[in-house]
């Protein structure tokens, strides 16, 4: 057959008239288009080949080397296999991780890197060993340290020889190579001191370098005095010693807790001091201290979120409790307020068990000013006085003074808190809270009242009187009915009289007169209090009542009926005036005063 001639099998597809042929026979034009030579002579000049050479070989390890040819075994160091030996040029260690032309064990007997490849084990455990070094204590991967734990490394091992060399020579001059005897505590001071140097070294470097150095540190540390032997005759020492593993924990916790470490990283933080870290019998309560929740555990989410309000689950058949030291709780507390996280902080803090309830109580007691900050003052005041265990019932006055002016403007103490006191701090730098309106005058009323029933020592401090009198005496009022007044002092003194901590102030005493009723109740709670106890000093009380002299009389005609009292309070007046700029006001009251005839006290 011609060569030219192209054969087309038939199938089932073709046309109908072509369905009996077997084949179909098509001859080829033997002639050739002039333009299509032409097309391809242009092409051909087109094309210009000016430079060509080999490609590069990139750098590689020895086992991937594509030149020469590499021999696979598992553990052998005693000599190089085949032709392991040989390199080119860009041929490196996987050991060293340099080149091999660079490696000094190379070839070495008993040491030789040529053999080594990343499918062994051995060989991979050998790398991060070289690579790694007091990190590959910590059980990291390569992928994991960055330039700041590689200098971390490094400064371990520097301080490892360093503490080594310096227990050696202490022990060589005390004992004159003769064995050891513990007599004074001055050289476990000198290690104790260096020690110290150290971690404030560690203290200015990246979170992740700084907590794995204090956690080295801690082994080194501790595995030297187990070698020192007992020092129960030091117990000046003892004391620094412990001392000292509590800072170290301290600082882990913390930057556990304040850090973005990854779950993974913190295990084998926790891993790393459960198993290397030494730790003497008197001090096993410190074994668990980095064995922390993480912030995506279940059960704290669950809290955090507000889906969980008991503080417990139960997995697998077992009960979860959560159940955190109070160094956590109080780390766990200064992180969400960082984040502003109030509402988050005070679920936590209403079901998390601690170990300390004395601290763990200060912090508690500080989730009705978290509530505060939310804006939500009506939780706040709930949480103030709840039926049991109330944080008002632990109110100084200047506590509750702060509380005070927070319901009144609206406006917060910029602080982070661990209790109640640091509210009162006098630097604090006062800030309007979001999306909160100051409380109207009959709530903030009602939370005086209540406050001086849960706390003795607001009830009996002039300056809680005096801010709480003057909120009710601004601005001044116009006089009420006769009839009013007359009636006023059986409501308020059937109010004070009620035993209930929520004090229900009736609709009908506040329709008429709404303003007037709430400074009479509040004078009256003041008279009671003058009646049955001394207020001293007495006159910046008083001189609240500048503005509305006619509560000023009504509380006079109250506290007329016990002479003794009257009397009394009258030349505490009258003593204080001769001392101060307002010996006017005390004047007017001992007018008036004398123009009353007091009966005999019943």
């Amino acid at each position: 057959m011609n060569s030219d001639e192209v054969i087309i099998l038939s199938d089932d597809d073709d046309y109908d008239e072509d369905k009996e042929k077997d084949c179909i026979v098509v001859d080829v034009n033997n002639e050739k288009k002039p333009e299509s030579v032409s097309s391809l002579s242009i092409q051909d000049e087109d094309l210009v080949v000016t430079f060509s050479r080999q490609a590069d070989v990139l750098p590689h390890a020895r086992y991937d080397c594509p030149v020469v040819p590499f021999t696979l075994t598992y553990s052998e160091t005693e000599a190089p296999v085949a032709g392991n030996k040989l390199f080119c040029e860009q041929c490196y260690c996987y050991i060293c991780d340099k080149l091999a032309s660079l490696c000094v064990v190379w070839c070495q007997s008993g040491l030789c890197h040529c053999n080594s490849h990343k499918r062994s084990d051995f060989w991979n455990n050998t790398r991060n060993v070289v690579l790694l070094g007091e990190l590959n204590k910590f059980n990291f991967t390569l992928s994991e340290v960055d330039s700041h734990l590689r200098d971390a490394g490094t400064m371990l091992q520097k301080f490892r020889t360093d503490l080594y060399a310096l227990f050696s020579h202490i022990i060589m001059d005390r004992t004159g190579h003769q064995q050891y005897q513990p007599t004074s505590g001055h050289d476990e001071k000198k290690l104790l001191e260096f020690v110290s140097r150290f971690l404030e070294q560690a203290d200015g470097l990246n979170s992740r370098a700084t907590v794995v150095l204090y956690l080295g540190v801690a082994k080194a540390f501790n595995r030297l005095f187990y070698l020192l032997g007992p020092t129960r005759q030091l117990p000046t020492y003892e004391g620094v010693k412990e001392e000292l593993l509590q800072k170290v924990m301290k600082t882990v916790q913390r930057h556990i807790v304040m850090g973005d470490f990854t779950p993974q990283f913190i295990h084998k933080l926790q891993d790393f001091y459960q198993k290397k870290v030494f730790l003497p019998c008197e001090m096993k309560y410190l074994k668990n201290s980095p064995c922390i929740r993480l912030w995506n555990d279940v059960l704290l989410v669950s809290v955090l979120k507000g889906q969980n309000v008991l503080g417990y689950r139960m997995d697998k058949g077992k009960k979860d409790v959560l159940f955190e030291p109070i160094s956590v709780v109080q780390l766990r507390s200064e992180r969400l307020q960082h984040q502003h996280r109030y509402r988050e902080l005070c679920r936590y803090l209403r079901v998390v068990q601690s170990n300390d309830s004395t601290l763990f109580q200060q912090l508690r007691d500080l989730v009705p000013f978290f509530f505060c900050l939310l804006g939500n003052f009506s939780s706040a005041i709930m949480n103030l006085f709840p039926p049991a265990n109330a944080p008002a019932s632990r109110f100084s006055p200047q506590l509750f003074l702060v509380f005070l002016r927070i319901f009144q403007t609206a406006t917060a103490p910029k602080l982070m808190v661990t209790h109640m006191e640091q509210l009162c701090s006098s630097s604090a730098t006062w800030e309007p809270i979001e999306a909160a309106e100051p409380m109207k005058c009959v709530d903030l009323v009602k939370f005086a009242l209540r406050a001086q029933r849960f706390s003795t020592s607001v009830l009996s401090d002039s300056q809680c009187w005096t801010s709480l009198l003057q909120i009710v005496n601004s601005p001044a009022l116009p006089a009420p009915s006769p009839q009013f007044l007359h009636d006023a002092q059986d409501v308020v003194k059937s109010l004070l009289c009620e035993k209930v901590s929520n004090m229900p102030i009736p609709r009908t005493f506040l329709e008429v007169y709404p303003d007037q009723a709430l400074l009479l109740l509040v004078t009256g709670a003041l008279g009671a209090q003058i009646l049955d106890a001394s207020l001293s000093p007495a006159l910046p009380v008083l001189s609240t009542f500048k503005g509305n002299l006619w509560a000023l009389q009504w509380l006079f005609e109250s506290l007329a009926e016990s002479k003794e009292r009257f009397e009394s309070i009258r030349q505490q007046i009258t003593l204080e005036a001769a001392n101060t700029t307002e010996s006017s006001l005390a004047a007017g009251w001992i007018q008036s005063s004398q123009q009353q005839s007091p009966p005999e006290a019943t």
